[in-house]
């Protein structure tokens, strides 16, 4: 497998769940702590050594930018007034070798068709997709384990988490060939079935590598569940020609899809890196 220099972060979401926050701001843009969701999933790819990192947008998405962008009259500030561990911070959200790509889903279609939006920039390359929803916090970033999978078994890779089974209409939901102790070679996977035709209780979680070639099937995928373009069933499509391999992650996930998941995320990280202690 090539290298793995691209990663794509599906962003045009209305994040609805967290009205009347999102009515003005990205839901990618509420803070955890003291750096906004996004920001994690960012740190997670560079991590892997991602270089190049491509955002699908929609409306009001314009903040997403700013973030990762320079920031001169605030820099000029803190510089004035000898503020240097501030401005070490603001001049670092980004390492300067690596480059933001910004384009634009025009209709909301789906995730699958959020990674297809991606195709003309990725190209002939393997690639992640990193779901911000998901804080996966890990002693070796998910990505960077991810990557090595795909590099050793030369396939596609699917982050997977056990579930509890009443779960399953929230994931896509794998079933497959143990290869080791954490990949399973998928031999089908169903897009949020319910408990009793769940194939098991392996889950997909936000976090992709894929060869290139789920483009050619994510084009001829017609809209599923929710009438959009769903991911899974290009997945599902690509294992009669391509390896597909679910791998077991090592890490603690924070579902931030739902507000319950985003108060734990908060604490939790503020407990762990910041010493913060709730009253």
């Amino acid at each position: 497998m090539k290298p793995i220099r691209k990663a794509v972060f599906p962003v045009a979401g209305l994040g609805t769940r967290f009205l009347p926050a999102t009515k003005a701001m990205p839901k990618e843009m509420l803070p955890i702590v003291d750096k906004p969701l996004i920001q994690y999933a960012v740190e997670e790819a560079l991590a892997a050594g991602i270089t190049e990192l491509i955002f699908i947008t929609g409306r009001n998405k314009r903040a997403i930018e700013d973030h990762f962008d320079r920031a001169p009259e605030l820099e000029a500030e803190l510089e004035a007034k000898g503020k240097q561990p501030l401005l070490d911070i603001v001049r670092n959200v980004i390492p300067a070798h690596v480059n933001c790509i910004y384009t634009r889903q025009a209709a909301p279609l789906g995730l699958g068709h959020a990674v297809l939006c991606a195709a003309p920039i990725i190209g002939d390359e393997p690639f992640a997709v990193l779901l911000a929803d998901d804080l996966l916090d890990a002693p070796v970033s998910v990505t960077r384990q991810l990557v090595d999978a795909a590099h050793r078994h030369d396939g596609s890779i699917l982050a997977i988490q056990t579930i509890v089974p009443e779960d399953s209409r929230k994931y896509g939901i794998i079933a497959g060939t143990p290869m080791d102790e954490r990949n399973t070679r998928v031999e089908r996977i169903v897009e949020k079935p319910a408990p009793e035709d769940a194939p098991s209780n392996q889950a997909v979680v936000g976090r992709y590598i894929f060869e290139p070639e789920i483009f050619d099937h994510l084009r001829r995928t017609h809209a599923g569940v929710g009438s959009e373009i769903q991911l899974t069933d290009a997945i599902a499509a690509m294992l009669g020609s391509r390896p597909v391999y679910g791998h077991a992650y090592v890490g603690e996930r924070y579902d931030c899809g739902n507000k319950e998941g985003f108060f734990k995320a908060t604490t939790a990280l503020g407990r762990k890196y910041h010493g913060l202690v709730p009253d």
